[in-house]
């Protein structure tokens, strides 16, 4: 656990000092604006949003924040302690803030991430008892397909078990209608890195793939809070401590995002039955994912991931 704190303040040190305040003079870039999201609980709630039109050459995650939000740092000035009076629980407490930028947990800390056009910049408040290393979320939809990382644009490519199917057909052209040039091929074609994969499938084939099998291990190897039953067929739905609130029925499926490693973009929809895959697919769309970690779909209804008890 203190490595894995040591990684946190790693990953989130804002550099304050140098990264200064406000929105800064630089010239503004071509392209898209970008969009601020700060959300609580595993992007259950939105606690407020913005807009730039327009991103600076000199515009980092930090003055993003700064420009809309009223932040307070500690650690002298490395860590985000709160957003408009929302504060992380210090160090004996496992509530801090994360940042992901779409939907890709940073890297580096936020007064040194320089933003590009059309970049979801998503601060999450939430609960880290159970994993910190969530490394992908799906909420920035149709991020990143659309712009990438770091400004750079990887190739998109759709793995269907079946290329005939309903979901595979609905999955592609969701993507092509948001302006993402996506391929298709076949289940766990080789050549993985630099390429951003959605496995469209039953998990009986998608978890032959190396890359998306770590679900089966809970959210503290995953970040997924959900699991499927030993013989596949049934997804479970956890809670913040990563148990079993309930086990979803036969169309249930999942949408989740997984980053194997720093060149490896993996999203998941799947379920454990064909029924399950078109649940997952249908849901496979802007309004249904915002702001989510992962989601579980339920015929018609989608639930954000963790569940609360109530929702049980």
């Amino acid at each position: 656990m203190a490595c894995r704190l040591a990684c946190l303040l790693a990953a989130l040190a804002t550099a304050v000092g140098a990264a200064g305040c406000g929105l800064g003079a630089g010239e503004e870039q071509g392209g898209d604006g970008a969009s601020l999201r700060v959300t609580r609980d595993f992007g259950r709630e939105t606690l407020s949003q913005a807009t730039a039109p327009k991103v600076r050459e000199d515009q980092t995650a930090m003055r993003f924040l700064r420009s809309h939000n009223d932040v307070q740092t500690r650690f002298g000035g490395g860590f985000v302690q709160s957003i408009d009076g929302l504060a992380g629980g210090g160090a004996s407490a496992t509530l801090d803030w994360f940042f992901y930028v779409n939907g890709i947990l940073a890297g580096r800390g936020a007064g040194e991430y320089e933003l590009s056009p059309g970049d979801v910049v998503q601060w999450d408040y939430r609960d880290w008892r159970e994993t910190m290393d969530v490394r992908a979320i799906v909420g920035a939809f149709p991020e990143p397909f659309l712009h990438g990382v770091d400004g750079k644009r990887f190739p998109v490519r759709v793995e269907c078990e079946d290329a005939e199917s309903g979901a595979c057909r609905r999955v592609k052209d969701v993507l092509i209608e948001a302006g993402v040039p996506a391929t298709g091929s076949t289940l766990g074609v080789p050549g993985s890195q630099n390429v951003i994969r959605v496995v469209v499938a039953t998990w009986s084939r998608a978890r032959q793939l190396n890359t998306t099998r770590v679900i089966e291990s809970g959210p503290r190897e995953s970040g997924v809070f959900g699991r499927f039953t030993e013989e596949g067929e049934s997804l479970e739905l956890l809670d913040l401590d990563g148990e079993v609130v309930r086990t979803g029925g036969p169309d249930t499926g999942l949408i989740a995002a997984l980053r194997p490693t720093d060149k490896e973009f993996v999203w998941v929809v799947t379920g454990g039955s064909e029924q399950a895959v078109e649940s997952a697919a249908a849901a496979f769309e802007a309004g249904a994912l915002r702001d989510a970690f992962a989601v579980a779909v339920e015929g018609e209804t989608v639930s954000k991931l963790p569940l609360q008890e109530e929702e049980g």
